[in-house]
C-alpha cells in the first residue's frame, strides 16, 4: 500500500498534535476549569499590556481563549476553548477552531483576547453560530506598537485582538480565518 504525500503529512500532523496536548483538546473543558483559566489568563494580559486592561474598561465584551493549541506539518490546526465577559461575568461559552495548508512545523500554545469595543460587533458574534474571523465585523491585532498608543479615545475599530502567553516553536500568530462557535462545557 502506497501512501500520498498529503496523507503522511496529514498522519505527522495529528502525532504532533497529540504530542504536545491532544488530551487537553480531546477531552471536554468543564465551566469551571474554562473560569479558571480566563481569569488567569487576563491577568497576565493585563499585566503585559496597560492598553488591553483600558480597553477592557470601555468595553463592551471581552472573549478570552486562554489556551489555544496550534501545530502543524504541512498541515496545520488550532483549537481553544474560553468564555465571553461582559461586565466581568460569563455570559457565554466559544471555541476557536483554524486549518491551515503550507510552509509550517511545529507546535506552540498561545491565549488571545478579543476587546469587543462596539455593541454592534458583540452582537454580531452572539447572532451568529459560527463566525469566521475576517468576515463581519472589523478586528485589529494590537501588536507591541500598536498597543504602545492605543487609549480608550484613539480605539476606533470594532474589536481588538490581543495574543499572549505564547511558548512553544512554531513561527507566526494569527486569528484570520479562525471560526469561532458557541461551545457548551460540562458541568
Amino acid at each position: 500500500m502506497r501512501l500520498n504525500r498529503a496523507t503522511v503529512s496529514f498522519f505527522s500532523f495529528l502525532i504532533v498534535v497529540f504530542s504536545i496536548g491532544g488530551a487537553q483538546i480531546a477531552a471536554a473543558e468543564t465551566a469551571p476549569a474554562i473560569e479558571a483559566k480566563v481569569d488567569v489568563a487576563l491577568k497576565t494580559l493585563y499585566a503585559s499590556s496597560p492598553a488591553a486592561k483600558e480597553l477592557a474598561g470601555v468595553a463592551k465584551g471581552i472573549l478570552v481563549f486562554p489556551e489555544v493549541v496550534k501545530a502543524g506539518l504541512v498541515v496545520g490546526g488550532q483549537y481553544g476553548v474560553g468564555a465571553l465577559r461582559e461586565k466581568d461575568k460569563t455570559v457565554g461559552y466559544y471555541k476557536t477552531i483554524a486549518g491551515s495548508f503550507g510552509l509550517q512545523a511545529g507546535a506552540q500554545t498561545f491565549g488571545y483576547a478579543l476587546i469587543f469595543i462596539t455593541q454592534e460587533a458583540l452582537d454580531y458574534l452572539k447572532k451568529t453560530d459560527g463566525w469566521e474571523i475576517g468576515t463581519g465585523p472589523s478586528v485589529v491585532v494590537a501588536d507591541k506598537g500598536l498597543a504602545g498608543s492605543l487609549t480608550t479615545t484613539t480605539a476606533k475599530e470594532d474589536i481588538y485582538a490581543f495574543f499572549f502567553d505564547q511558548k512553544g516553536l512554531m513561527a507566526g500568530l494569527g486569528i484570520q480565518g479562525s471560526k469561532i462557535s458557541p461551545y457548551t462545557p460540562e458541568k
